[in-house]
């Protein structure tokens, strides 16, 4: 599967307004997720008190490198390390990712339209697919 042009169009279009507020975003959906979720904070318990600035990070750089995502082949061996070490599920990317898209609303506001949603949507759970691969890769030598 890949990635619609329309989506890569839209979050390269986006980039920008996203990375400018990517702390504020990553900060409110961990607000999100530990509300709606808070057996998942376990997960966090030895995480970097950082932990949202490398998340804000992450996420500025799949959205500027959304044509090119060989490019962060090497981020994405060091994210699915550190899910493994910390016992990341499959069944936990769908609760981070509407965590992730509430938080894009809230912070973009009106720019966040249904169109621009829709397509972070398709992005986010395209990653969340090639996370959860690499994941369980290794899950299965470890």
């Amino acid at each position: 599967m890949s990635l619609s042009q329309s989506t890569i169009d839209i979050v390269k279009a986006t980039a920008a307004p996203v990375a400018a507020n990517a702390e504020a975003i990553t900060t409110r959906m961990y607000e999100i997720l530990f509300a709606a979720h808070p057996e998942v904070k376990d997960l966090f318990k030895d995480a970097d008190p950082e932990q949202h600035k490398k998340l804000a990070m992450a996420v500025s750089a799949y959205a500027a490198n959304i044509d090119n995502l060989a490019v962060l082949s090497k981020a994405v061996e060091k994210m699915t390390a550190a899910h493994v070490r910390t016992n990341v599920q499959p069944e936990h990317y769908p609760m981070v990712g509407v965590s992730l898209l509430g938080a894009v609303k809230d912070v973009l506001g009106d720019a966040a339209t249904d169109e621009v949603l829709e397509a972070w949507k398709e992005a986010y759970f395209f990653l969340a697919d090639i996370l959860i691969a690499r994941e369980k890769e290794l899950y299965a030598q470890a």
